[in-house]
């Protein structure tokens, strides 16, 4: 079984994470022989307008809606880390055997991790140990515009404590052609992503 969390911060500028298309490729992948022996089973977004709840609804998969801004004016004195517990309590509730963030944006804490003790596992676009953290692929196309690389990626890593330093399960090198607009490489990108998080998802369960 699969919980799925997908979810964007302010910080973020990816307008497709609130689409889950991540998480319908999931789903289109569940029960096939992409994916045949999970599906997913709840699905967790960090605000209530994100697509990939109404995605999962269609399915008829259970969601929730946990957002950060929301739990700390609900809760005064709490802090982010007890956001993180909350985030977590309602992780171990769905018992799911793998975890996968799917445009999720917020960093957990280790109190997430030290709470949840199955597999979880995060998409990111960009190579093993280049563009940690937020805006990976507008930091890529920077990069590539001054000569500095010429082509990125995309992975799939075991998330710990170390933000987009886990083990790396899936890796795949994005070209950049020299032609390519922003939005040109995003499309590419979120193509691979659509593969690799079905591939990583397969390899743990």
């Amino acid at each position: 079984m699969l919980a799925v969390y997908t979810g964007l911060c302010s910080l973020c500028s990816r307008p497709s994470s609130t689409l889950g298309s991540n998480l319908q490729a999931l789903l289109d992948a569940s029960g096939t022989p992409r994916l045949p022996n999970a599906q997913v089973t709840f699905v967790l977004s960090s605000r209530s307008n994100a697509y990939g709840l109404t995605r999962a609804q269609n399915q008829s998969i259970p969601t929730s809606v946990c957002a950060l801004k929301t739990y700390l004016n609900r809760h005064p004195g709490a802090t982010r880390e007890d956001y993180d517990a909350e985030v977590a309590r309602l992780v171990v509730e769905s018992k799911p055997d793998l975890v996968v963030l799917a445009g999720w944006m917020h960093i957990l804490s280790d109190r997430f991790l030290d709470i949840v003790n199955v597999p979880c596992i995060n998409l990111h676009p960009a190579l093993p140990g280049a563009f940690d953290g937020a805006q990976a692929i507008e930091r890529a196309y920077e990069a590539f515009k001054r000569g500095d690389i010429h082509h990125t990626g995309v992975m799939v890593h075991r998330v710990i404590k170390e933000v987009d330093r886990g083990e790396p399960l899936v890796v795949r090198q994005v070209d950049i052609g020299p032609g390519d607009s922003l939005e040109d490489l995003e499309t590419r990108i979120h193509k691979v992503e659509h593969e690799i998080i079905v591939e990583a998802a397969r390899l743990l369960t």
